[in-house]
C-alpha cells in the first residue's frame, strides 16, 4: 500500500534515511532532526512531500520529493530527492509502486517532468529506473556548494 506520509510516518521515515546514507556509504552527512523532517513535510506550506509504503502494517519503503520547475516547459515538474525501501522488502514492487504514484501525481497535475539522481555504482538501483524507461542525462553535470563554499559565496564567515 503506497499513501500519502503523517506527522506519525516522521521517525520511521527518519530512520530509513539514515538505513539510505549508509547505504550510499554518506552516514556521516546526514544531519536532519526529526524537527526539522516534520516542519518540512507539514508545515502550512511544505517545502517537500513523502510517500510511505506500507506492507502487513510495516513501512517498508518511502519517496520523498519537491516541486521543480522548468522555464523550457513552462510547467512544474517533481524532484524525487529520495526513494530507499528497505534490503528485506526489496523485489516486493513496493519501490515501483512509489514511483507509478509520483507518476500518477505528475499526469494529475499536469507536471511534465520526474527527475532524480542515482549514484554511478548503485547499478541495481540503475537497472531499476532504466526498466521503467528512464533516460541517463549524461550530457549534464551535477553540481554542489554545501558548507564553507557555500558560505565563501554568500560573503558570511559564521
Amino acid at each position: 500500500m503506497i499513501r500519502p506520509a503523517t506527522p506519525a510516518d516522521v521517525p520511521e521515515i527518519l530512520n530509513m534515511v539514515h538505513e539510505l546514507a549508509a547505504y550510499e556509504k554518506a552516514a556521516h552527512e546526514v544531519r536532519v532532526t526529526e524537527e526539522q523532517l516534520r516542519d518540512t513535510l507539514f508545515r502550512d506550506h511544505p517545502a517537500a512531500f513523502a510517500h510511505v509504503a506500507e506492507q502487513d502494517g510495516e513501512t517498508v519503503g518511502f519517496a520523498l520529493w519537491f516541486l521543480t520547475y522548468s522555464t523550457w516547459r513552462g510547467v512544474h515538474g517533481v524532484y524525487l530527492e529520495d526513494l530507499y525501501v528497505r534490503p528485506q522488502h526489496r523485489g516486493g514492487g513496493h519501490g515501483f509502486a512509489l514511483m507509478r504514484r509520483l507518476g500518477e501525481i505528475c499526469a494529475e497535475r499536469g507536471y511534465q517532468r520526474l527527475e532524480w539522481s542515482v549514484l554511478d555504482w548503485n547499478e541495481p538501483s540503475i537497472r531499476f529506473y532504466e526498466k521503467l524507461g528512464a533516460v541517463n542525462q549524461d550530457d549534464w553535470l551535477r553540481y554542489r556548494l554545501t558548507d564553507e563554499p557555500l558560505r565563501r559565496l554568500a560573503g558570511r564567515r559564521d
